[in-house]
């Protein structure tokens, strides 16, 4: 990938700067809404993080940098492109975390001497003081690689989105199109499309009616962003085929939500009790267990994990993915 921004042939519709007194780490920041470095909605490019996004004007392509001040602050500079840019602009400091309080770990009440936080969870609120959790605000958008994600591997999911995005997307508007950018399709474009269409990106009739039911229902699902995360989290959990993982993916991107655990997850249970209590292997009981005393903030116990690469010991054969293509 290039290592400099794309030629700007058009200048940007609209253009914004936001200045906050705490460090950010643009990219850790926003890692965890990027599906792997083959998501197609951002990329990173020299010191900009491009990245695109639908709105109800149409859709935007947005270059975001930061840079540190001498205060110790941070100004945030944004661009945009397309009939979205406006409410995209909007959208920054969501997507910066901007209304996270990273602070609230370390006051939590059962952290409170003589309890303590681990080590390891005060090491890394140090080293990655930068890390805030981003917000989307938009649940749809991100129940869709949620429910791609549904008792397979991390490989096909990525896989099976990316090819949901390139075949229904649309060209990302201004530069973002010299990097292959695609603006997320339409809830109408994924509701309309038969379930057998979804086969050949790997994604098999269950998984295929989910997401058109859930699409023709956008307007609904995106009320519960007036919820708090926890009560919009039950309320998916009613929808039928959606259990505790698949609404804690789409809240806590959604939202930000610091406290979100995804449980059924095939790798964090084992990852929280490898770091937290030194046993290689541990299910979603262990794992609520060691989160207890972050309740409110487990969630961002999670995210300083995974952003810190912790792995737990492997042991035996790995899991062989299936082939759905063909069906």
């Amino acid at each position: 990938m290039s290592t400099v921004d794309p030629p700007a042939a058009d200048p940007p519709v609209d253009a914004a700067a936001f200045d906050y007194d705490w460090p950010l780490d643009l990219r850790r920041t926003l890692r965890p809404i990027q599906h792997s470095g083959y998501d197609p909605t951002m990329r990173v490019v020299g010191d900009a993080v491009w990245l695109t996004r639908r709105t109800t004007n149409g859709g935007a392509t947005l270059r975001l940098r930061a840079a540190g001040r001498a205060d110790g602050g941070t100004r945030v500079e944004a661009e945009a492109w397309g009939p979205g840019a406006g409410p995209a602009l909007e959208a920054v400091p969501g997507l910066v975390g901007a209304f996270d309080r990273p602070e609230a770990l370390a006051e939590l009440p059962a952290l409170r001497p003589p309890a303590t936080m681990h080590p390891l969870v005060h090491e890394l609120t140090r080293r990655f003081a930068g890390f805030r959790m981003a917000q989307t605000a938009q649940l749809f958008p991100a129940l869709v690689p949620a429910v791609l994600g549904q008792k397979i591997t991390a490989d096909e999911m990525i896989r099976a989105y990316v090819r949901l995005l390139r075949r229904l997307g649309e060209p990302a508007p201004g530069p973002g199109a010299s990097l292959r950018l695609v603006v997320p399709p339409t809830a109408s474009r994924i509701a309309a499309l038969p379930y057998f269409d979804f086969h050949p990106m790997g994604v098999e009739r269950r998984r295929a009616e989910l997401l058109r039911r859930l699409a023709a229902r956008e307007s609904e699902i995106e009320r519960l962003m007036a919820l708090e995360p926890a009560d919009a989290a039950e309320r998916l959990r009613r929808i039928a085929g959606i259990g505790p993982w698949t609404a804690a993916e789409a809240v806590r991107i959604a939202f930000g939500d610091p406290d979100a655990v995804s449980v059924g997850d095939a790798h964090i249970p084992s990852m929280v009790s490898w770091a937290l209590a030194g046993e290689p292997r541990g299910d979603d009981a262990r794992m609520l267990e060691l989160l207890e005393p972050y309740r409110g903030q487990r969630g961002r116990v999670v995210a300083l994990l995974e952003a810190a690469g912790v792995h737990q010991p492997r042991f035996g054969p790995r899991f062989t993915p299936g082939n759905i293509e063909g069906l």
